[in-house]
């Protein structure tokens, strides 16, 4: 503006943080606690609480699906929490409340009490993630060059979350003893406490600057079969999430064998973003899902064979390097395939596909177990749902952009 030194104009727009990795790093702490701790955490303790307070495997599985069903909620209910309230406030009030609610778990072991925590905690980390989610993206906009490498930090959370739970809880029970799955609740509680501290530190809101997207229609008849193939993903994945750890200790594995196999999970994240670069390049229809989506199940099948070290071992690295990966696939899927105007509706039908598929399995697995008395059995269908899943993929073409 003439008059004015070029200093003191401003631009409508905020300026790239000076530091973009930090930031991002610090917005995946919503996914750490929400997911990594959150949901996942729970497989770990699953055996002693069922142990303790009587559960058949119905009623194990029922806690993961409530908590599904929250994740489903918050993430319908997102994107108007983050218009009413701003973006900052929805990562750190989703964190917020998958914290009271971890505490909560640690409080009683009635098991509508614990229902509603698991509930709250799924609908919290929804909010978080997918807040914290959007403003990495459009942080890691202002590196154009390196925006992929930081949006894969954001993702990375949850791996992060597994990790630091698998290394911990464990050794909590043997610590403690049989029917101290209360005090790893509140251990955690203690963890996800600490980790939440840079989120309240950090300014977000100046970098929450987000177009808003524009109108477009989403048909569903032309990717109901991708629907179906990432429906059968939800269902396959959280079973074997839920009911492995249960799996190891019924083959004798110890604190540090459930410690090792969920930690592996954990690391194996981490190495997601190069493994699939190429792969989720292909723009071939549901190519990159059925690739990704197949690794997955091979992973999931391989303890059906036994209870070997290190068969266990090969089967949480092949599973945990793909089923992040699995998300990743969908929204490249739908970046190739749809204009961005419509890249809001196609995620959200994604979502709500996953969702289901996520809350109805573990509680149909579980009745299937209690049905026919072994775990094996569990596997058995969660590694058929995520193969049938890569076969349905396949069918998946390419569409036509309008």
């Amino acid at each position: 503006m003439p008059g004015l030194p070029e200093s003191s104009v401003k631009s409508p727009f905020p300026p790239p943080p000076a530091h973009p990795a930090r930031l991002i790093l610090t917005l995946s702490l919503a996914a750490i606690v929400g997911l990594g701790i959150g949901r996942f955490a729970y497989a770990l303790v699953l055996p002693d609480m069922r142990d303790s307070l009587g559960w058949s495997y119905s009623a194990a599985g029922f806690m993961n699906t409530i908590n599904a069903a929250g994740y489903l909620a918050g993430a319908l209910a997102a994107s108007r929490l983050i218009k009413r309230f701003g973006w900052a406030a929805a990562v750190r009030g989703g964190t917020l409340a998958s914290l009271a609610s971890l505490a909560i778990c640690a409080l009683s072991g009635n098991f509508i009490v614990l229902s509603i925590a698991r509930l709250i905690i799924g609908f919290g980390a929804a909010a978080g993630f997918i807040a914290g989610g959007a403003l990495a993206a459009r942080i890691g906009l202002s590196r154009p060059e390196r925006a992929d490498f930081l949006l894969s930090l954001f993702y990375a959370g949850p791996g992060i979350g597994i990790l630091a739970s698998g290394l911990i809880a464990p050794f909590t029970l043997q610590f403690f003893g049989p029917g101290s799955w209360w005090i790893v609740w509140w251990v955690l509680t203690a963890l996800a406490t600490v980790m939440t501290v840079p989120l309240f530190l950090t300014e977000i809101d100046g970098h929450a600057a987000l177009m808003e997207p524009g109108a477009a229609r989403f048909a569903v008849a032309p990717v109901l079969v991708y629907l179906t193939a990432y429906f059968l993903f939800g269902a396959g994945y959280i079973a074997y999430m839920t009911f492995m750890i249960a799996y190891v200790r019924d083959g004798g594995g110890g604190a540090a064998a459930q410690a090792a196999f969920w930690s592996l999970i954990g690391l194996s994240a981490f190495a997601t973003p190069w493994v699939w670069r190429s792969v989720l390049g292909l723009d071939r229809g549901g190519l990159s899902t059925t690739i990704i989506l197949g690794v997955n199940a091979i992973g999931a099948g391989l303890p059906i064979f036994g209870h070997s070290p290190l068969l266990l071992a090969i089967s949480a690295l092949v599973f945990g390097v793909a089923f992040f990966a699995v998300v990743g696939s969908t929204t490249a899927f739908v970046r190739f395939n749809y204009p961005p105007a419509a890249w809001p509706s196609a995620i959200a039908a994604m979502t709500i596909s996953f969702g289901i598929g996520q809350t109805l399995g573990p509680i149909v697995v579980g009745a299937i177990t209690d049905a026919l008395g072994s775990l094996s059995y569990a596997l058995n269908v969660s590694a058929a749902m995520l193969a049938l899943g890569a076969i349905l993929a396949a069918f998946q073409g390419k569409l036509t952009k309008p």
